[in-house]
């Protein structure tokens, strides 16, 4: 067997990532069984938004990300379900195991990073009580928490233009201004994981 041949084969069997959990997650056939939320929580507070370039002493992680759709989401509509709090908060978990990509990247990939994604956004949902494929009118609501959600990143954090912004994500959200500045200041990675582990607890009392 050529040295090419091995290498290849070794990475077809290896298709999997070991958490600190123990659990062994695969990335093709991922199983609900082996995602734990304190891996989620761990992992989408070391995983930077924007590719890092935000300002800050620290990354606007993922985990962070997620709080602020989540609370878009709350804001914008009220007495919406504690199922959909859920899949709002969960909405890039993946990004726990393949990191944040960002959207011009992705397309320059097509199908394969996404295929890789909804599998593992099915086991997790899956794990946590909730449909493997959401009905489209959630999946909707959380895209357009996560629109608003980003442009507030793009303006305060990533240096983009307001009309740049609303060109590219839409409207501002509108949060209260106390609420504003808290989401939108870096946390350290202790802080975002601790406040994203608190917030699930929440919404799945």
């Amino acid at each position: 067997m050529t040295a090419e041949k091995k290498t290849a084969r070794d990475a077809q069997s290896r298709a999997w990532q070991r958490m600190l959990s123990g659990r062994r997650l695969d990335l093709l056939d991922p199983s609900p069984l082996d995602v734990e939320i304190a891996d989620i929580a761990h992992g989408l507070a070391r995983v930077a938004r924007w590719n890092g370039q935000t300002i800050g002493t620290h990354i606007f992680s993922v985990a962070q990300h997620t709080l602020l759709v989540e609370t878009v989401m709350r804001h914008e509509m009220p007495r919406v379900d504690q199922r959909v709090r859920l899949a709002a908060l969960l909405h890039d978990a993946p990004e726990y195991v393949i990191g944040d990509m960002i959207s011009p990247f992705k397309a320059v990939l097509e199908g394969h990073y996404k295929t890789v994604e909804k599998r593992l956004l099915s086991a997790i949902h899956i794990r946590f009580g909730l449909p493997p494929v959401l009905p489209e009118e959630i999946t909707q609501a959380i895209k357009a928490a996560d629109r608003g959600a980003a442009y507030l990143e793009a303006t305060e954090l990533a240096g983009f233009s307001e009309s740049e912004a609303r060109r590219l994500f839409g409207k501002d959200p509108g949060l209260p201004d106390s609420v504003r500045r808290d989401y939108l200041t870096p946390w350290t990675a202790a802080r975002a994981e601790k406040q994203f582990l608190e917030r699930f607890g929440a919404v799945i009392a």
